[in-house]
């Protein structure tokens, strides 16, 4: 599985409807199983994003459309980015000619 850090805002009305913020991250995580994809981690933050999302998906088209899908409720702006662990780095750097 890919690993990938979802960088998160609220939108209007997700800032509005901050207080079930902890019920919409567990239904997240159920999306994400539906879809085949399992959350790793949630972590509300301070600064330039309001949550950081780590998630592990199968590939780039299971992590899009998950990401499109928490999209399309309205709550949430994201940006993912994907992510390697230092096993896999290391794998990129053997590659390299």
């Amino acid at each position: 599985m890919a690993t990938y850090v979802m960088l998160v805002h609220f939108t209007d009305q997700g800032i509005k409807n901050v207080k079930k913020t902890a019920q919409r991250a567990e239904d997240f995580k159920e999306m994400a199983n539906r879809h085949g994809a399992a959350v790793k981690q949630i972590l509300w933050t301070l600064g330039q994003y309001d949550v950081v999302v780590i998630v592990e998906a199968g590939d780039e088209l299971m992590m899009t459309a998950l990401s499109l899908s928490l999209g399309a409720l309205g709550n949430v702006r994201t940006q993912t980015l994907r992510a390697f662990s230092e096993a896999d780095m290391q794998t990129i750097l053997h590659k390299m000619a």
